[in-house]
């Protein structure tokens, strides 16, 4: 079945008139997630998708951050306590009598795959889904996510992503927690960031996660860990260290993944 992405696209541009498009943050997530469709279409393009895999993917790519608006509307915050975005947005298009996925697809046969990708975005792992094409859905909107993440990490104001102004955010020490993550080669907890460097070295950790020699074959293109890295000024002597570090070993484990 062919998916009418221009008919959802004019249906998502409906539904973001209800909210304030000068609003910063909400104008974040906006290009955000045009940004991640084009990184969804990249990814799929690379892998040689078929055609109906690669309009469901750019399809979850662009309902996948629907959530975001209503915390944003009632928290103006992206913070993970005020609300779980991702599953918010998976019950705001499935749950009632008449589901609002139905606005955007007349057929309803990927409603499975779809729920589930989007539920899951934002789990700090990926685990428990059996069906093997749901599960590969899944993992490449977890990867176009993250892709897109770079950009914003590169170009977006650093005082709306952590509340800190760019020239603070690099105080400071990483706590042990979050630096164990990293040498552990894992993303780091929410709950175990307390310095505003921590949140950046939790931005960095975050591609350990990545799932597709596809995705890293554009890291590595973008040059993205190193420029993520390098773009805030590291105070602390120790904190530098532990940067470089990071940058060295998170390249390593890219040239690993593109063997």
């Amino acid at each position: 079945m062919k998916i009418d992405f221009k008919h959802a696209r004019d249906v998502f541009e409906e539904y973001l008139d209800g909210y304030d498009r000068e609003d910063e943050k909400i104008k974040l997530k906006i290009i955000h997630t045009y940004g991640v469709v084009k990184s969804a279409r990249e990814i799929g393009h690379r892998m040689h998708l078929n055609e109906e895999d690669q309009q469901l993917a750019e399809m979850i790519a662009l309902l996948h951050d629907i959530g975001r608006f209503e915390q944003l509307r009632l928290y103006d915050s992206f913070s993970p306590d005020t609300m779980d975005h991702a599953a918010f947005g998976a019950q705001l298009l499935f749950e009632g009598e008449n589901p609002m996925i139905s606005r955007f697809l007349e057929e309803r046969q990927y409603d499975g795959i779809i729920h589930t990708a989007i539920a899951r975005h934002s789990d700090f792992r990926l685990e428990g889904i059996p069906d093997k094409r749901t599960l590969f859905h899944a993992k490449i909107i977890r990867d176009a996510d993250k892709l897109d993440n770079c950009r914003v990490k590169l170009v977006d104001s650093v005082e709306a992503m952590i509340g800190v102004p760019q020239e603070r955010a690099g105080e400071g020490k990483i706590s042990p927690k979050v630096w164990n993550a990293c040498l552990k080669r894992e993303a780091v907890l929410s709950q175990d960031r307390v310095t505003s460097v921590d949140y950046w070295v939790s931005y960095v950790a975050q591609y350990y996660d990545l799932n597709f020699k596809e995705t890293w074959q554009i890291m590595k293109e973008k040059n993205y860990i190193s420029r993520i890295i390098k773009r805030l000024d590291y105070k602390d002597e120790d904190t530098r260290e532990k940067m470089e570090i990071l940058d060295q070993q998170m390249n390593a484990h890219m040239e690993k993944c593109l063997c």
